[in-house]
């Protein structure tokens, strides 16, 4: 991804769950946005005075209006700061984005689409169902929350979606019958899902369990930088030092010292930051969802983006 962002305003800011808000972004030139697709994402730069963040959200708006962009953002009380920043913005407020990236997209070769989503998991499914809606292709979406304050954008999935989702409550001990659902669609049927890991996890290991081939299970869940100890590391090709605050992602702190790594979800999703380790004093500590089991077990290769170190790391950057 290149540096170039689009500087655009907040048009309209709601609250739609007492953890999640609903953001409208227009371009400040007042020109159409980039075209996107359903599972669309796109990062979002935050400067404060401290330091800048780049999360990634998920468009969440009809990819047919590109007057603006819809995102909803989740307030998540462990924040390195950057769903406090977005909380925190009105009407009015400037930032910058980057164009839209699609890492979860429907398959147009599907007979059938199935939409898992948990909690803040609906965004990338409500751009999907704006594709879907009207088209000859059946669809399904299955949404669980953990109680009915939680159930965000529930009006507009019933206003446009109305007998094609079904709702489940955790609160109410309502529970998405993944071997019933998975076990009784037709050949040529694409599952999505996004939400939490174990949501994921079991969905995924449900798919396989009745013969689901992999190419019709679909899945994305950014995982935001975790917090930890601050760590030292040597850029060995530009001999430069860099150290990475407790508070900070490894790619933040290379960005930080004037390298440009490249990327495009900044989640652990995409693997386009991939970077070789060519030493370790300490230990890796992954937290992408690219590398396998023994990728990192090798420990040869780092996502930035999400994972760190314990001890010390020379890069081949």
């Amino acid at each position: 991804m290149s540096g170039q962002t689009i500087a655009v305003e907040v048009s309209a800011v709601e609250r739609v769950t007492p953890l999640i808000k609903h953001f409208r972004l227009r371009s400040i030139d007042g020109r159409p946005l980039p075209a996107f697709s359903g599972g669309s994402h796109i990062i979002v730069v935050m400067r404060s005075a401290r330091r800048i963040n780049r999360n990634p959200y998920s468009l969440l708006g009809s990819p047919a209006d590109l007057d603006s962009y819809e995102i909803g953002v989740r307030r998540m009380e462990e924040s390195r700061g950057g769903s406090h920043f977005m909380h925190e913005l009105e009407v009015g407020s400037r930032l910058e984005i980057a164009h839209p990236v699609n890492l979860f997209p429907l398959d147009k070769r599907a007979r059938k689409h199935v939409l898992i989503a948990g909690g803040i998991g609906i965004t990338p499914c409500m751009a999907q169902l704006e594709d879907l809606g009207g088209g000859p292709v059946p669809y399904e979406l299955h949404y669980s929350v953990r109680s009915p304050e939680h159930a965000a954008f529930l009006a507009r999935l019933q206003a446009g979606h109305g007998g094609r989702f079904r709702m489940y409550y955790d609160s109410a001990g309502e529970l998405i019958d993944f071997d019933g659902l998975l076990s009784a669609q037709p050949l040529g049927t694409h599952v999505y899902v996004c939400g939490p890991k174990g949501m994921i996890d079991r969905v995924i290991e449900t798919a396989r369990a009745w013969g689901w081939s992999n190419s019709h299970v679909h899945w994305e869940q950014f995982s935001a930088p975790p917090v930890g100890a601050a760590f030292d590391v040597l850029l060995a090709r530009s001999k430069r030092s860099v150290r990475v605050l407790a508070d900070q992602s490894l790619l933040e702190a290379i960005e930080a010292a004037g390298m440009e790594v490249p990327y495009l979800c900044r989640g652990g999703v995409c693997g386009f930051c991939h970077t070789r380790v060519l030493e370790t004093h300490g230990e890796l500590l992954h937290h992408d969802h690219f590398l396998s089991d023994a990728d990192k077990a090798a420990g040869r290769s780092i996502m930035p983006c999400v994972s760190r170190a314990r001890g010390q790391l020379v890069l081949d950057l």
